[in-house]
């Protein structure tokens, strides 16, 4: 997985007023647990863009006043009407400890189901996985080329060797749905069919 590295502040006071100042100045106010202490930092709303406004999952290499830790992105907090950045939530990671995480998925190839006039589908954009962190991979690829009409792909139809998906085993990832125009087709095929009949 992709690591992207954040020079970060550390913060002295975290009451809701220096907070509220800290903003003021265009920073986002941040935590990191898992550790031995919970670590409060903060940095430029522009500096977490690449790791917040992406499809992609990152590691995350923060840098802490000269301090290195390993993370991963867990929480993130917008204000309800403006959408700005408020708080960031990072969980510190070990090379010996398994952590979860959120993974994009891509669709990779043609599926039979959209050559006979369905629609493919991505009905989950990202799967929860859970791996040591030397493992993650930067996103799941999936092959579709035999994914037929009305057929799914869901999450206890995969099984990889490094790393165990965690969400629910019949979640659908992907599927080849019938259009309207494909189902008027087959509407009029039949009726066709019955009246030669």
């Amino acid at each position: 997985m992709k690591t992207l590295e954040l020079k970060v502040k550390t913060r002295t006071e975290i009451g809701k007023k220096s907070t509220k100042q800290l903003r003021k100045q265009g920073n986002v106010p941040c935590e990191l647990y898992g550790g031995k202490d919970n670590l409060h930092f903060y940095a430029f709303e522009n500096d977490f863009l690449p790791l917040v406004y992406t499809p992609n999952a990152y590691l995350v290499k923060l840098d802490i006043e000269g301090k290195e830790h390993h993370a991963v992105l867990k929480d993130l907090q917008f204000h309800p009407v403006s959408d700005k950045l408020l708080h960031i939530d990072f969980l510190q990671i070990f090379d010996d400890k398994p952590v979860t995480i959120a993974v994009p998925v891509k669709l990779n190839g043609f599926a039979k189901g959209v050559k006979d006039g369905g629609k493919l589908n991505l009905e989950s954009k990202k799967l929860n996985i859970k791996a040591l962190p030397k493992h993650l991979p930067d996103l799941i690829e999936l092959n579709v080329d035999d994914l037929g009409l009305g057929k799914t792909i869901k999450v206890r139809d995969l099984k990889y060797d490094n790393f165990e998906l965690v969400d629910f085993p019949n979640t659908v990832i992907a599927s080849v749905k019938l259009t309207r125009a494909a189902k008027g087709a087959v509407t009029e095929e039949g009726a066709a069919a019955t009246t030669q009949a």
